[in-house]
């Protein structure tokens, strides 16, 4: 007799860093397992399409190098010699670790690490109840967001924009800074409906000729971190064409006389020196955005992962200020919607515990802090004690060498709460098995739309794996840490922040597993004004006041400009180190995740490479796939060259992040990345590196050949 297995298909959310954070639909085979995951067709913003590494995710939940039983080790550090142990052990070895530095060191001794593995908010910030409970040292997130909300900020007051479906009803959508290709296939489902339907125009600006790129009617390719020069000379001819809105820069945006006469020598000759963006191209990209005024500008991250990152944002979203764009549907700026949920996390957080007199170190100099740089310690206590739970640092972090050894440590002890054997979990003393986002209760909120969005738990875990929640309320209790939060379940938690929010209740959202909260379209539009007092969009910001997270002024903000325009802040090209270099998303990778699964692996070509401009490549007689070496100040990294004429001359793209095993001597493309901080706030220039390329030669001993796969089908 042939069994027929029962398929359910249950909702769910994607819990990844993405802005997308797609409505799903999950196969849930005789409720034990998952099949094929799709795009949720119910939800607006999600319609259906959902990228193709989360519609394989069985290959990350059934992977054979999963992560089932807690470890500890039992050889030298990154030797990944682990015994198996039992959850009680391990837990009480962890504990001990925690309670033996803070009696030796005091509490900031030890150090909660974590970030954006898991977008859902019980699962991802909940460690920082057990931070703020025992009084561990605090963290300030500056690896993802940082220069692109400030910049953002800086202009609108507050973080929304225009509601990011009405890209399907734009005359032109402009498509700056990110390859959502790659990284958002959502952008490209209604972008691509508004040229279908309305004919409208699509424009995108990127560093590399990407899948994006390709998509365009109008392709700028910019240097790297000239953005802002690009923006003002757009605004130039805006100003002198006469297709400024004069109307409404008088009444809703602050200073536009001063504006029009800064930018008066801010020509496209100008920019297209600084830019190799041609003067026609820039009066052609202006006279399109300046005759449709529905003009949606869709506003990345990859052009803020520059030392002048958060001046170039701010800069591109003065267009259509200028335009007056804001003024109909499918006109304006979007960049995140993260500032329109206002939900109440004070419980899972442990907000009201917290001690403002408690350090805060700053993630993305992980490195320095865990070798000692008192000024990265804030002249406090070593780091005795380390929790890592949804990150990867020792692949991800900036200063890769700095990471490496302030892991290595022997003085420092290590639990990593992980879901596969990663670059950081094999430096760990106790790693403990985690589970995925099917095998838990969460909820979750979208940089990319508008939509609340739970994802139930709809399968059991494998092995003995256990959530963040479990771990970080079992800790709680051997270290002695109080709190109401450790004592409830996830759904208890989703409950009250949802109630303290006015977000209505956990059942009423479990009806239909999302909920819309899109603001009006005049607030939407900031037609009512901009978040500041006046009302007014700020073509000059105070940049240390914009209203956005931070933990005080850092790097050189005494010097930002005074209104939009170029800031030659970047790690500009020398003699010495002659390429720039930008380590951009690769399509089938999400920063660290996913680059455990072979077909992903397979999918990027087996291995890492890296774009250099043929002309390039001829003067140093490079060839296709043999190996170069990369270097600057901070370390050096091998891999493949691949000649590709979809960059300038003096840029380098290596799309990432590839295992540091797939690197000779485990050197990560991260070990060239600095982690000096972006001015106002902080933050990291990952695109942003002045290197030097050698070629090595064709064969280096040990490393195979590519493995080889079908390409994907083109974007429809």
């Amino acid at each position: 007799m042939n069994f027929v297995p029962r398929v359910e298909t249950r909702l769910s959310t994607c819990p990844h860093d993405c802005p997308s954070t797609c409505g799903l639909e999950v196969e849930v085979i005789d409720g034990r397992s998952v099949g094929r995951i799709r795009g949720a067709s119910d939800h607006s913003y999600t319609a259906g399409v959902v990228c193709a590494k989360v519609a394989r995710y069985s290959e990350r939940l059934y992977h054979p190098d999963r992560l089932m039983h807690p470890l500890l080790r039992v050889g030298p550090k990154a030797s990944g010699q682990f015994r198996q142990i039992s959850w009680a052990e391990a837990l009480d070895r962890t504990a001990e670790a925690f309670l033996d530095a803070e009696r030796r060191l005091g509490s900031e001794s030890v150090w909660p690490y974590h970030y954006a593995g898991t977008m859902g908010y019980v699962m991802r910030d909940g460690i920082n109840r057990l931070r703020h409970a025992k009084n561990y040292s605090g963290q300030y997130s500056t690896i993802c967001t940082t220069p692109a909300w400030t910049g953002y900020i800086a202009g609108t007051g507050k973080l929304a924009g225009s509601d990011p479906r009405e890209m399907a009803r734009a005359d032109c959508v402009v498509i700056w800074g990110t390859n959502p290709v790659h990284t958002q296939v959502n952008v490209m489902t209604h972008a691509l409906r508004a040229r279908k339907e309305r004919g409208a125009k699509i424009v995108v600006i990127d560093v590399y000729d990407n899948p994006t790129m390709k998509q365009a009617d109008l392709a700028l390719l910019v240097r790297p971190g000239t953005d802002g020069a690009l923006a003002c000379a757009v605004m130039h001819v805006l100003f002198r064409e006469n297709l400024a809105d004069r109307d409404y820069l008088a009444r809703y945006t602050d200073r536009p006389a001063d504006l029009e006469r800064h930018l008066s020598s801010r020509t496209p000759e100008w920019a297209a020196s600084i830019t190799g963006v041609s003067v026609g191209e820039i009066e052609s990209f202006a006279r399109i955005v300046g005759t449709r005024k529905a003009s949606f500008f869709r506003l990345g991250y990859g052009f803020s992962r520059s030392r002048n990152g958060a001046v170039n944002m701010h800069a591109a979203l003065s267009i259509p200020a200028v335009t007056g764009a804001w003024q109909v549907e499918g006109g304006g700026a979007f960049h995140s919607n993260s500032g329109v949920y206002k939900l109440n996390k004070m419980l899972i957080e442990g907000q009201d515990a917290r001690d403002p007199a408690i350090r805060q170190l700053q993630q993305v100099q992980i490195g320095r802090v865990l070798t000692g740089d008192p000024e990265a310690l804030r002249n406090g206590p070593p780091v005795a004690a380390l929790l890592v739970q949804n990150t990867n640092p020792v692949s991800v972090a900036p200063e890769q060498e700095l990471v490496k050894q302030g892991f290595a440590r022997e003085d420092l002890f290590v639990c990593v709460h992980e879901q596969v054997m990663t670059e950081t979990a094999k430096m760990a003393d106790v790693v403990l098995p985690a589970t995925m986002f099917v095998e838990h209760d969460d909820i979750y909120t979208a940089g990319g739309h508008q939509h609340i969005q739970l994802g139930l738990k709809l399968v059991d875990p494998p092995g003995e794996c256990r959530s963040n929640h479990e771990v970080i309320g079992e800790l709680a209790r051997r270290v002695g840490a109080a709190h109401p939060g450790f004592d409830m379940s996830p759904r208890e938690l989703i409950d009250q922040m949802l109630a303290a929010s006015g977000r209505g209740t956990f059942a009423e959202l479990a009806q239909d597993n999302w909920l819309d909260v899109q603001p009006s379209f005049e607030e939407a539009h900031y037609l009512n004004g901009f978040g500041y007092a006046d009302g007014k969009f700020r073509f000059s910001p105070d940049w240390t006041k914009v209203p956005n997270a931070n933990d005080g002024p850092m790097g050189p903000w005494q010097d930002l400009p005074e209104f939009p325009d170029h800031w030659a802040s970047i790690e500009a090209a020398t003699a010495r180190h002659p390429f720039r270099l930008a380590t951009s998303p690769a399509r089938n990778f999400l920063n660290s995740s996913f680059n455990e699964t072979p077909t992903s692996r397979a999918k990027e070509a087996g291995r890492p490479e890296v774009m250099i401009h043929p002309d390039d490549a001829e003067r140093l007689r490079v060839e296709a796939g043999d190996w170069v070496r990369l270097v600057n100040d901070r370390g050096a990294v091998l891999l493949r060259a691949r000649i590709f004429p979809g960059v300038r001359p003096g840029v380098l793209i290596a799309e990432s992040i590839w295992p540091n095993e797939f690197f000779p001597g485990g050197r990560g493309i991260n070990t060239l990345t600095s982690a000096d901080p972006v001015a106002p706030y902080g933050g990291v220039g990952f695109h942003d590196n002045r290197v030097a390329l050698e070629r090595i030669g064709p064969v280096l001993e040990g490393f195979d050949d590519a493995v080889t796969a079908a390409p994907e089908p083109a974007l429809a």
